[in-house]
């Protein structure tokens, strides 16, 4: 039984199928459901710290809440509250961080990402979940 679910959404196909896979099991569970979006930040450190990289981080930040507002817009549609969440940092660590922190019986994720690029990034990332998570992770593949 689950109580509390915390789907990782980035946007992709392969997400929003992960975010209806949640949906499904809040609404079979009666369970709190939460979205979580992270803006991968490692990949920009390498960037000097100007005009440019504040561009980026409001164009990624911009992208994060259309996302988590589709999201809302889909969960509302089925008759379910979710409540969103965006952070920064790298997305393994804050997706298990934003679990733990809320206690949640089991995290959602796609099995890979947006694009080609994306696939090898946010591979990683559900690997890293799935390896270092003391909670149920249930991988949605494609």
């Amino acid at each position: 039984m689950f109580n509390k679910i915390l789907v990782a959404v980035d946007g992709s196909e392969v997400s929003k199928k992960a975010l209806g896979v949640a949906i499904d099991e809040a609404t079979k569970w009666s369970a709190e459901l939460h979205a979580i979006y992270v803006i991968e930040t490692g990949m920009l450190s390498s960037i000097p710290v100007d005009n440019t990289l504040e561009v980026i981080y409001s164009l990624l930040e911009n992208e994060g809440t259309d996302t988590l507002e589709e999201c809302r817009t889909t969960a509302s549609e089925a008759g379910i509250d979710l409540h969103t969440h965006i952070t920064h940092g790298h997305a393994g660590n804050e997706i298990l961080k934003q679990a733990e922190g809320m206690n949640a019986d089991v995290i959602v994720l796609g099995s890979h990402g947006k694009s080609n690029i994306d696939r090898l990034l946010i591979g990683s990332v559900t690997t890293y979940v799935v390896r270092h998570s003391s909670i149920t992770t249930l991988v949605v593949r494609s």
